[in-house]
């Protein structure tokens, strides 16, 4: 591999680099989102039980205890129980809204690598083809085929390293976009669901039934 970096010039040593940053932040980002990563169903079963018994510190607890995207977006629901149902919808789209910078952190980066990687390649193929009309121009005699192979062994080095660290980054990309997408739906599913389960559980009856007054006051005289 040395060898093919040292004849493919100095792109090829930038070319490593993009490489070697991508994989950091292909693995970065897959760990951090199988760490946040939710049993979306069964949290919410064990929330709601919480919630039907009014036991809110320990759904706030619960919420805390288990620090991901899905659970902050609740927790702002349940810490805010009492607001009205139109409140606790802005509430909950406010919370998610703050989560999404967080889930696409460098990826926009991964997508950039992957776009950078295959101009670098045609810039060394461009690079390497100048340097092959070069040694042509400069010689006025026949050229051998030995002084032509440098140059465009570079250029087909480049193009292809290019290429090499391009497509990786390309399907990369779209992997963790899909990670991302997934992740944004548990939480608007999440947020819809905590926020019917806040307003149906604690309906009281609005209208109060009064004794008629006759009958109150018969029952004073008697």
């Amino acid at each position: 591999m040395i060898d093919y970096m040292q004849k493919g010039g100095p792109l090829m040593w930038l070319l490593l680099f993009c490489s070697l940053l991508a994989s950091a932040i292909f693995m970065e980002r897959a760990l951090y989102y199988h760490r946040v990563t939710l049993q979306l169903g069964e949290f919410l079963r064990g929330l709601a039980e919480l919630i039907r018994h009014q036991r809110w510190a320990e759904a706030q607890m619960e919420c805390a205890g288990n620090p991901t995207p899905v659970t902050r977006v609740l927790h702002a629901a349940v810490l805010r129980h009492s607001a009205p149902r139109s409140e606790l919808k802005e509430i909950v789209q406010e919370a998610g809204q703050l989560e999404v910078p967080k889930l696409e952190r460098h990826l926009a980066m991964l997508a950039g690598l992957g776009v950078v990687a295959p101009l670098l390649g045609l810039l060394g193929t461009i690079t390497g083809m100048i340097e092959v009309f070069s040694t042509l121009s400069a010689q006025s005699g026949l050229t051998s085929s030995t002084d032509l192979a440098g140059g465009i062994y570079q250029s087909l080095l480049t193009a292809a390293a290019g290429l090499i660290v391009a497509i990786p980054c390309a399907i990369g990309y779209s992997y963790l976009s899909a990670r991302v997408n997934a992740l944004m739906h548990d939480m608007e599913r999440a947020g819809i669901e905590v926020v019917n389960l806040i307003t149906d559980h604690r309906r009281t009856p609005s209208i109060v039934e009064f004794e008629p007054a006759s009958r109150a006051d018969s029952v004073r005289h008697t």
